[in-house]
């Protein structure tokens, strides 16, 4: 079997197409075909080596898959040969097949193709977790999504509205600002990609305070952090909740008073570790995104596919910032 591999740290250049072994499951285990990988940031840190979790080389990125059940491991119960699963495993999706703990699968409903249902999890099961654990979302919020056009930020946008929230998307371009609005956003700000000056800054804050509104953003979901968060941070409510999700801009350095000020949190989003912390939990979040996709309440853009040797494109695409919704790697 084919897997695009990391020997060495570096970029999205230095992966490999390597034929190795086919594996075989473990106990607890079950082998999946591979049908379709999704790219998420994580890929993009774990290959030079930036990501809070280091695996062991070689290895392949990838952590969110789905595909079918090949073989089943001893003591697997519940599952079938056949069987269309969805799974988030860390590492080691960019593969044509590849070994997962059954307890980490879940069904994909049928006619859910496997791109989506790649598509699905990390991005939405952050969202969901972040707006209804951490943001406390509620009917009649107004939300700033930061990096909107992005997977996370689409799906915050998505999400949002699902909820009941106004959500304002702010994005680096006009067409982007299209893309968000299509997913559901009442308002566009265009934040410059530039470096800014505290000029800009407080300009950039103006322009998020008049899109919020008087009263101010009750969450803001901060995907993309560095200069651009502390302008979020004054368009912020009374007791407003700022959302930390991502910092593909760098890691921001927050002015606390702000927070005395407006009697607001700053609260963390860390879905890999609530996950692992609180697994029923998760599981009923993932349910629930499978019902809201079914009711057409959410739906995954999946904006451009890859073939796995192309796999370091779709990495190196969403590395620049350049990438619309979510990129797949498909197997077939």
């Amino acid at each position: 079997m084919k897997a695009l591999r990391t020997h060495a740290v570096g970029g999205p250049e230095t992966l490999t197409l390597d034929e190795i072994d086919t594996p075989t499951p473990g106990k607890g285990e079950v082998l999946i075909d591979v049908k379709a990988c999704a790219i998420n940031y994580p890929d993009t840190l774990m290959i030079r080596d930036l990501y809070q979790f280091k695996p062991e080389r070689p290895f392949a990125p990838g952590g969110e898959i789905a595909g079918v059940i090949e073989a089943i491991g001893e003591g697997v119960e519940g599952w079938n040969v056949g069987d269309k699963v969805l799974a988030g495993i860390g590492t080691g999706g960019l593969a044509e097949k590849v070994c997962v703990p059954a307890a980490r699968m879940f069904s994909v409903p049928d006619g859910v193709p496997y791109e989506k249902a790649a598509s699905l999890m990390m991005t939405y099961g952050t969202t969901i977790h972040g707006l209804k654990d951490r943001g406390h979302i509620k009917a009649g919020d107004t939300m700033l999504v930061l990096g909107a056009a992005g997977g996370v930020g689409l799906s915050a946008v998505e999400l949002g509205k699902a909820f009941g929230a106004r959500v304002i998307a702010a994005v680096s371009s006009a067409e982007k600002g299209e893309i968000a609005k299509k997913a559901g956003a009442d308002d566009v700000v265009i934040y410059p990609k530039g470096d800014m000056d505290k000029a800009a800054s407080k300009d950039l804050a103006n322009a998020f305070k008049a899109a919020c509104g008087p009263d101010g953003a009750n969450i803001v979901y901060d995907i993309v952090g560095g200069q651009y968060s502390e302008p979020a941070l004054r368009a912020i409510a009374w007791e407003g909740r700022f959302l930390v999700v991502g910092f593909p801009a760098g890691i921001a350095k927050m002015p606390l008073n702000l927070t005395l000020l407006k009697s607001c949190d700053i609260c963390g989003v860390f879905w890999g570790a609530f996950t692992a912390r609180e697994p029923e939990k998760f599981r009923a979040q993932v349910d629930e995104l499978f019902a809201m996709l079914k009711d057409g309440r959410i739906d995954p853009l999946v904006s451009e596919t890859f073939p796995l040797e192309r796999g370091g494109e779709a990495i190196a695409k969403l590395e620049n910032r350049q990438a619309v919704g979510k990129l797949v790697v498909t197997m077939e």
